[in-house]
């Protein structure tokens, strides 16, 4: 692995040691893809090029992904070929004919604050629940539980796929699903905003409206330690 590019602000002094290094800078299908930043610019690295391997240098204290070790311990370790790539699974969905993948989380708000939207849930095309009135829901990856999911639940997780209910009116527990699984959510009364990690495009789902999630074939990699 010989060509990178960067994501992310203020990266001219990363860039000048692996240069330094002999590597060169391709900012057009890389080898790897380094992250310079905290978790949202890692989110931003993998949307711009997705599937290729990211080294997480961080300059933001902000986040829980990532090493826990100084970037000058970790570029000691990759220069030193003590990295691994690791595999972590996206999820997908489909809306309206229109599939989009997430690494971290699915969001599906309330598109006006002042009224909640009702829909119900099914998995594996069981309903388990039925018309719930609330702001919304997370749908999230075992990457992204230390997130929003979180937020909502003050838990993560490790396997499986997340579920969470965000200011419903019955309470409903989280659920952590097998990885396997189908979710489908099917809007009973809209509009609602459907959100992609950390993206800033936003998809409106109204009455009628479907949303389908499953793990996706797409993966991150990640160097990590071995």
């Amino acid at each position: 692995m010989k060509t990178y590019s960067i994501v992310g602000n203020n990266g001219d002094e990363i860039d000048s040691i692996f240069q330094e290094k002999g590597y060169i800078r391709k900012d057009t299908n890389p080898d790897f893809v380094i992250s310079y930043g905290g978790d949202g610019t890692l989110l931003k690295a993998e949307h711009l090029y997705p599937t290729i391997p990211k080294l997480f240098l961080r300059n933001s204290l902000i986040g829980n992904l990532g090493f826990k070790e100084s970037n000058e311990e970790v570029l000691e370790k990759f220069f030193a070929n003590e990295l691994t790539i690791k595999k972590y699974f996206k999820i997908e969905a489909l809306i309206n004919n229109k599939k989009i993948v997430a690494v971290n989380e699915f969001s599906l708000k309330n598109k006006n604050p002042r009224y909640s939207i009702r829909f119900d849930v099914c998995v594996n095309d069981k309903k388990i629940l039925n018309h719930i009135v609330g702001d919304g829901l997370i749908t999230a990856t075992p990457i992204g539980s230390s997130g929003y999911y979180r937020s909502i639940t003050r838990s993560t997780f490790e396997l499986g796929i997340g579920l969470a209910f965000n200011n419903s009116h019955e309470h409903f527990n989280h659920m952590v699903l097998m990885e396997d699984s189908i979710i489908k959510v099917v809007i009973l009364r809209g509009p609602a905003f459907c959100y992609v990690d950390n993206h800033e495009d936003e998809i409106i789902l109204e009455e009628g409206d479907e949303l389908m999630i499953r793990k996706s074939d797409e993966v991150l990699q990640m160097f990590v330690k071995e």
